[in-house]
């Protein structure tokens, strides 16, 4: 496995070391993530301690397999799970995503 390409995939990096989206990436407004990932989210029922919500997945995030971003999964159980709790009075509470990876993962061989 090329451990120096996965760690310029996860730091944003090319080839040479640069850093190929820091200019956009610093470009953007203050507080931008929220709404970028709650646009277009419809709030169908809300009552104490349960908010159900449906949206159309829009482009912007997607994952390179067409599936919602698992980063955009977890914003939207973190704010929508925290406007929950927030309907019974409890503000400063929130909600938490826990992710577990097999100790030896296992792959397929190609």
């Amino acid at each position: 496995m090329d451990f120096d390409a996965v760690k310029r995939f996860l730091e944003g990096k090319q080839e040479g070391g640069e850093d190929k989206n820091s200019a956009l990436i610093n470009g953007l407004p203050p507080k931008f993530f929220d709404p970028f990932i709650m646009q277009g989210v419809q709030v169908d029922v809300m009552e104490p301690g349960r908010v159900v919500c449906s949206m159309k997945v829009p482009p912007r995030l997607l994952n390179t397999g067409n599936f919602l971003h698992g980063g955009a999964t977890a914003s939207l159980v973190d704010l929508i799970g925290s406007a929950a709790i927030y309907t019974v009075g409890a503000p400063n509470s929130g909600v938490s995503i826990e992710i577990n990876v097999p100790t030896e993962p296992k792959f397929e061989e190609a």
